[in-house]
């Protein structure tokens, strides 16, 4: 007869501890990852991992040549992991509301490449958070715009900045941005340089082209984009760049983000009445969530921001 499985009967610091080096590891994807996000060394989250294993009596996840893997326990195991450190987050935000206190963390999730948007809205509250609360720690991650709804709505992140493509239930948000995107070629394609008049729709959808992987564009920018000869992909904007800036292809970017090719002469706007589209994006919080004063306070400057004109 098998031995039945222990009980956990309480958790500590120690458990606690233990946890947040599994939920990383979780989140990077592996040990190796992880080192760098840890500050330890690869042998010591081994040995962490398996000191979990053995207090929780499960087999959380398999390690070698294939690679890093979790086991049907260690999926239960982390969400469970995620359900208990958020809870302990929202006593510790509580406890210090009640002392009127901004202490605590700040986790936000954000789509790539915003920060060369003109409206500063997030660093200036984030700016304006720090004044506030100096020991208010931030832990930006920058990830695709589902990612940063599942963080928000399971509790790693306490707020997100994505495109506003659909009302997801269990979240509420507020418009932040809205940004214009244009159609580009780099130096040393044939459109490049060619007069406007030469610059024509039939030329343009003839030419090689890229489209995004991830879904974060309106409508009409998809209508847009098959309209175009696609032969590449790219998952982030950063991709698109890399791609544009080879002289090989055409492709749609963030006017704020391409600014800094187009004025080094690197980048040229293609048929910028006709191609271009808006996105807006918004700060998403989740509906419900335990009261957070670090939370309240962000939120608070990001809509002020607003109201009060700032840059």
């Amino acid at each position: 007869m098998s031995k039945p499985a222990r009980a956990l009967a309480a958790v500590n610091d120690t458990d606690v501890r233990l946890l947040r080096v599994f939920r990383t590891v979780v989140e990077c994807g592996g040990f190796s990852a992880a080192e760098v996000e840890l500050n330890i060394s690869r042998a010591a989250i081994s040995l962490h991992m398996a000191d979990l294993e053995k207090r929780l009596g499960l087999r959380l996840c398999r390690r070698g040549r294939a690679g890093f893997l979790l086991t049907d326990d260690g999926r239960l195991a982390y969400e469970a992991t995620l359900r208990l450190l958020a809870g302990l987050e929202s006593f510790r935000s509580e406890i210090n509301a009640a002392h009127g206190r901004l202490r605590g963390e700040l986790n936000i999730g954000i789509t790539d490449n915003l920060v060369t948007l003109p409206q500063m809205r997030v660093t200036n509250a984030l700016r304006a958070l720090k004044r506030a609360g100096p020991e208010v720690r931030v832990n930006i991650r920058m990830i695709p715009p589902n990612e940063v709804e599942r963080g928000v709505l399971d509790g790693r992140l306490h707020v997100g900045v994505v495109p506003a493509r659909r009302a997801l239930p269990g979240l509420a948000g507020f418009p932040l941005y809205r940004e214009e995107s244009r159609l580009y070629c780099g130096r040393g394609h044939p459109l490049f340089d060619a007069p406007e008049g030469e610059v024509t729709r039939a030329a343009v959808e003839a030419a090689d082209a890229i489209a995004p992987t991830r879904a974060q564009q309106p409508p009409e920018a998809a209508d847009l984009q098959q309209t175009l000869n696609t032969t590449a992909t790219a998952t982030d904007r950063e991709g698109v760049a890399f791609l544009i800036i080879t002289g090989c292809y055409v492709g749609f970017l963030p006017t704020h983000y391409a600014r800094q090719w187009v004025e080094r002469g690197a980048m040229r706007t293609l048929l910028p009445d006709t191609h271009r589209y808006s996105l807006e994006f918004h700060a998403v919080t989740k509906t419900g969530a335990q009261p957070n004063l670090v939370l309240e306070r962000f939120l608070e400057l990001l809509k002020a921001g607003e109201a009060d004109g700032m840059p």
